[in-house]
């Protein structure tokens, strides 16, 4: 899967060098897939994420939407033209987009991202997703990788999923893109948000943020350590009982962030499983469970993050159980299940 998404990325910057769409880096993988916990193998999907970049002439400017009663932040991408009459850029060809008459621009040169790719001067979500998905069908045939396996495009509106099989194997991939906040690791991503989410709003993501985490334990961790043994055999576990993988995987973080990685080996197996279902079974009756990344003051400081992250107060992902006495009911009768 890396070495496709890095052939992507070569054609990518081949593809779209001096146009005026974004730009694309190398993908980063996110997700159990590439933390190394998935709970099912024949069900995963390979979520990589895609940070794109204004073009020649353009700005971002990542703007936060302020109905902050979803518990989901969300971002609008504003896209804004920039003077390019400097010498420099006119020896590019380039024409400037605010200073050279609309007739002269529509004549020699090609439209600008605010005319592609945007809404009411906002990064458009689902024509961005139109976009990838035209991008990946044309330089299929141009990769290596198109001479042994076939590729088949998958329907989604804020994300490119598609499928490459070659007979014997099949891998499902899942292309998100996003803007990268600043220089952090907190990304705004088309990953859908609520029901409904409007083609304008990137909630805003801490997948590179937690996969940076796992490997900071990775890195720490000794060779029998089984830290992600417990995750993928709790996650395993509450398949069709009704908890979520990502509440499994937060509570586990937490536990990684208190209790030493040296305490998490083959001798400890049983000690870390009972820690894990004990901390869900306190955040169930508390109805609390605080974000992991969000307000964590032990988060480690080599992943960066925005300073209105580290200082926010955490979001209580266990909310809607505080709110609503018969979700709670049903949870707490689920975890008897578990």
């Amino acid at each position: 899967i890396t070495d496709l998404m890095d052939n992507y990325t070569v054609y990518f910057g081949h593809v779209l060098a001096n146009s005026f769409y974004p730009g694309l880096k190398r993908a980063i993988g996110v997700g159990s897939a590439f933390e190394g916990w998935s709970p099912r193998e024949q069900d995963v999907v390979y979520q990589v994420l895609i940070p794109m970049t204004p073009p020649r002439g353009h700005s971002f400017h990542l703007e936060l939407d302020s109905a902050e009663h979803r518990h989901v932040r969300n971002f609008r991408v504003r896209v804004q033209l920039e003077c390019t009459c400097s010498k420099e850029q006119q020896a590019e060809n380039m024409l400037c987009f605010l200073h050279h008459p609309e007739e002269e621009l529509r004549s020699n040169q090609d439209p600008s991202l605010l005319d592609t790719l945007c809404t009411n001067s906002y990064l458009d979500v689902q024509k961005t997703a139109r976009w990838f998905y035209q991008l990946v069908r044309a330089i299929w045939p141009a990769l290596p990788q198109s001479h042994n396996w076939h590729l088949k495009l998958l329907p989604s509106r804020r994300s490119c999923q598609f499928q490459v099989t070659n007979g014997r194997k099949s891998f499902r991939i899942e292309m998100l893109f996003g803007v990268r906040r600043g220089d952090s690791h907190i990304f705004v991503s088309s990953q859908p948000g609520y029901a409904g989410t409007p083609s304008t709003l990137w909630p805003e993501t801490y997948a590179v943020a937690e996969m940076k985490f796992f490997q900071h334990i990775a890195r720490r961790a000794p060779p029998d350590s089984l830290h992600l043994r417990c995750l993928q055999l709790f996650t395993r576990l509450q398949l069709g009982i009704g908890f979520s993988t990502y509440t499994m995987k937060t509570i586990v973080m937490h536990l990684l962030n208190i209790v030493p990685v040296s305490q998490w080996r083959r001798r400890d197996f049983l000690r870390r499983l009972g820690d894990i279902n004990v901390n869900l079974r306190c955040c169930l009756e508390k109805k609390h469970l605080s974000h992991f990344v969000i307000g964590n003051k032990r988060f480690p400081r080599q992943i960066r993050l925005p300073l209105d992250i580290t200082s926010a107060e955490p979001p209580n992902l266990f909310h809607h159980l505080a709110q609503h006495p018969a979700a709670h009911s049903q949870a707490m009768s689920e975890y008897q299940d578990l």
